[in-house]
């Protein structure tokens, strides 16, 4: 901005116009009362000086804290995934801490349902001007935004979309898309005679649940470039170690794949399973840029990652509320983060 450009407030535009502090409020809000040529002065003034309104001072005098309510699950004992949008909402949180900003963080267990529909039910019995949600169970989540619509309580999505919700904006990966990119990188290792298959780890598995929309996605890939190889699929409804071992025993016992892709954070499971069963000939194919994941990138044992900026995420969900609630700055609808693939070569060189 050149130096004629520089950011003032109300009180130094009145004073260079000439006027008072009540005139130069209305022609800013384009109220009438104002003689042309007393608006024409204010007008000059703000073309070399644009209006920067004292965002703090209108908080403080509005004498009210901004309660914004983050329901998103807490980080599982296989995969610290939820540390990373946290850590993004910290950040902001910390950022807007002189704008009377409150984050109350509900963190529910991704692995039972109940833990969601008891900090719904939070939400719902406290007045929260805004909620960052994490839509991981889909009926629950469409009855808490059908609330949030009905109460007039502003809402953003975080890491997976929500059919249905009128939700004020989306920041997270497009899910669809990811899963193409994972189709697209098996069929560079694929010869026409390998098999693949997709996995699925997860105790909940909706219709509409994410990890699905990942293989619509995947296997639509393969129908446009007729890729026929033989696809496999597999759901194992246990997060434990333990019952991931047992089902892959049974599968790998007569079935062989060259490329194996596994739709979510939960990648290191499959990691440790065929490292100790010596499947080294076997391209793993993950997601995201978490400690677990990446110590058995190092190894070899991973060979790609998926990764969607989950801090990022978090971070500009809690900035996206706070601007429509106090600037009125409505973002757009959907924010799609970039579909990153780390690599042993690059994974140095990332961040979240």
């Amino acid at each position: 901005m050149s130096e004629d450009k520089i950011l003032i407030g109300i009180k130094e535009i009145a004073k260079l116009a000439k006027v008072s502090i009540g005139t130069v409020d209305r022609v800013l809000h384009d109220r009438p009362g104002v003689a042309a040529k007393t608006k024409e002065r204010v007008l000059d003034v703000l073309k070399k000086h644009p209006y920067q309104p004292n965002i703090i001072g209108r908080i403080l005098s509005r004498k009210k804290t901004i309660n914004i309510a983050a329901l998103i699950p807490k980080c599982s004992p296989e995969s610290a995934y939820w540390d990373a949008p946290l850590a993004g909402l910290i950040k902001a949180q910390e950022e807007l801490y002189n704008y009377q900003v409150k984050l109350a963080f509900l963190l529910f267990d991704q692995n039972d349902r109940s833990t969601f529909v008891q900090l719904a039910e939070q939400v719902k019995a406290s007045e929260f001007d805004g909620v960052i949600l994490a839509p991981t169970f889909l009926n629950e989540s469409l009855s808490l935004t059908s609330y949030c619509d009905e109460k007039g309580i502003l809402y953003t999505l975080l890491n997976s979309e929500l059919e249905g919700s009128n939700h004020l904006t989306y920041f997270g990966p497009n899910l669809f898309k990811s899963g193409s990119v994972a189709a697209q990188l098996a069929t560079l290792i694929l010869n026409k005679k390998d098999e693949f298959l997709i996995l699925h780890i997860s105790k909940e598995m909706e219709l509409n649940h994410h990890l699905l929309i990942k293989e619509r996605g995947f296997k639509s890939f393969l129908k446009e470039n007729r890729v026929t190889n033989k696809l496999h699929e597999l759901i194992i409804r246990d997060t434990e170690y333990q019952k991931i071992e047992n089902e892959l025993d049974r599968f790998f016992s007569h079935i062989r794949p060259r490329v194996l892709f596994v739709t979510n954070s939960r990648v290191s499971s499959v990691a440790k399973y065929l490292e100790a069963n010596d499947l080294n000939d076997i391209c793993l194919i993950g997601f995201d840029y978490l400690p677990e994941n990446i110590a058995f990138m190092k190894k070899g044992v991973i060979d790609f990652l998926i990764c969607h900026k989950p801090i990022e995420q978090g971070y500009k969900s809690l900035l996206a509320l706070f601007d429509k609630i106090v600037k009125n700055k409505i973002p757009p609808q959907t924010n799609y983060m970039p579909i990153d693939i780390i690599c042993k070569e690059n994974y140095e060189y990332y961040e979240n």
